[in-house]
């Protein structure tokens, strides 16, 4: 079969391996669709937040077929869509799919029954392949408790992580705002049904911010992790507002004026994945009927993976970028 493999560092290539077998404990899966995450890139320059070796295959946001069954294996069946949570524990540890082990950038591969969540028919495998990133957006909407339709919500960041939490947002029926520099970005932001956008680099944010909600945001969820996003969101919100925390910014100092959050009384919480909240999402994603598909904004052959990857270092061009595997 062929496989997207990171031989090393910043060396990726494509190439014939060994199909996988299953023990009966597991299924066999074929891959259909799996999105280039930034967490990806990490891996490829050797930084990912773990320790890891290579080679290793990437891919942890995925839809896939079951195609064999283990004996031992009962709630799956041939012909079964699925998805698969990123943190999986074993018994030997906690690993990451798609870093720690090899993950769905592979024609086939095996998996344990219990990381999976069967797709129902109304989440095609477009939409499919956007569950992991969703399920994280969800979960930073969640953990205040979610919104409504007397909530305003500021995503500051318009990347995957920022669309998908404002699609989520939406879906509640708030009104959302995305705060983002890039046109590509805050244009998918407008088709997802966002109320509005902000261009960061076009005069002052803040004060942008706080003219279009009014006075702040109900919830502020700060998906770039980048030094000027994180310096202004517990500003994007109103007094007794609710800052989650998902951007990820590791190692870095920046000055933020943390009086802040006493003076405007904010409730602030930080976010790492989707722990507990998969199959709420999948019925959220089912029953609400949103459409996902604008920020999938380019998609290639599992052959042209290389090209993949270097079109999605480019945030001007593209957002997630999918290859579609079978």
């Amino acid at each position: 079969m062929k496989a997207l493999i990171f031989d090393e560092p910043n060396k990726p290539v494509v190439a014939d391996v060994q199909s996988p077998s299953i023990d009966d404990n597991e299924v066999m899966i074929r891959s259909r669709r799996v999105g280039i995450c930034h967490s990806d890139y990490e891996l490829l320059a050797g930084q990912y937040i773990i320790p890891i070796s290579y080679p290793v295959t990437p891919g942890h946001e995925w839809v896939g077929e079951v195609i064999e069954v283990g004996k031992n294996v009962s709630g799956l069946g041939v012909g079964d869509r699925v998805v698969g949570e990123c943190v999986i524990n074993t018994p030997e540890r906690i690993h990451h799919f798609g870093f720690s082990m090899d993950g769905a950038d592979r024609e086939y591969f095996g998996a344990r029954p219990e990381w999976l969540h069967k797709l129902p028919d109304a989440v095609d495998d477009a939409k499919g392949a956007l569950i992991e990133p969703f399920t994280c957006g969800y979960y930073a909407v969640m953990r205040h408790g979610g919104v409504n339709a007397s909530d305003t919500v500021v995503v500051s960041g318009g990347g995957t992580i920022g669309l998908v939490t404002a699609a989520a947002a939406i879906g509640m029926g708030a009104r959302v705002i995305v705060v983002d520099p890039v046109q590509l970005r805050r244009e998918i932001a407008m088709k997802l049904g966002c109320d509005t956008t902000v261009d960061p680099t076009d005069g002052d944010a803040i004060e942008a911010v706080q003219e279009v909600t009014k006075g702040g945001g109900d919830l502020v969820v700060e998906c770039a992790g980048h030094d000027a996003s994180l310096a202004n969101v517990f500003e994007y919100a109103r007094d007794e507002g609710c800052v989650s925390m998902v951007g990820i910014n590791i190692g870095k100092k920046i000055p933020v004026e943390l009086g802040r959050i006493q003076i405007k009384n904010l409730s602030v919480r930080g976010t790492i994945g989707s722990p507990g909240v998969w199959p709420a999402a999948i019925r959220f994603l089912k029953r609400t009927g949103l459409d996902l598909s604008p920020i999938q904004t380019h998609h290639f052959a599992l052959d042209d993976a290389i090209a993949a990857f270097d079109l999605g270092k480019q945030p001007d061009k593209a957002v997630k970028v999918t290859l579609e595997i079978a």
